[in-house]
């Protein structure tokens, strides 16, 4: 049986659900979050200011250290997902942790190259960036998700994950 790419991108980033239209309902949960980090790059590119980049990584590190106390889902449950009946976001796994530590460490890295005038570093992460977070998106496919399960030995399991596995 074909699993949809919400089931697939649940398992990916760490979450175990039981059946599809759960899946469904915590995905779009989920996407919430990147939404607005991917809104705020861009905005961090378009103004090339440093301070925004320092902020999504402060941000993000939190998420990454203390999952319970993410901005982003706390927000959603006091707000959509409480007026959606879907109950608490549960904390952030292993791989979506890391995948936001990922994220807080790049976004780190184009404040500091900002700030050092390294207009070419800045550039190249801030391309990476955008290539992740379309592929988030666009592609429902998180790449710093996918590369844990590649660095924890699990590369038929990151494959089956894929939204392009059948």
């Amino acid at each position: 049986m074909s699993r949809s790419f919400e089931y697939k991108f649940m398992q990916q980033q760490g979450f175990i659900e039981s059946d599809e239209n759960r899946a469904k309902t915590h995905f779009r949960a989920l996407q919430w979050q990147p939404r607005i980090v991917g809104s705020a790059i861009l905005v961090g590119i378009i103004l090339q200011n440093p301070w925004i980049f320092l902020a999504i990584s402060a941000i993000l590190w939190i998420n990454t250290l203390l999952p319970r106390l993410n901005p982003f889902e706390r927000l959603y449950d006091a707000t959509l997902g409480k007026r959606r009946y879907e109950g608490k976001l549960p904390p952030a796994p292993a791989p979506r942790r890391f995948m936001q530590g990922m994220a807080a460490t790049i976004n780190l890295i184009v404040a500091l190259a900002l700030w050092g005038n390294q207009m070419a570093v800045a550039f190249i992460f801030q391309i990476f960036l955008i290539v992740a977070f379309g592929l988030l998106l666009f592609g429902k496919f998180c790449l710093g998700a996918y590369l844990y399960h590649l660095f924890k030995g699990n590369k038929k399991f990151a494959q089956q994950t894929s939204p392009w596995s059948p």
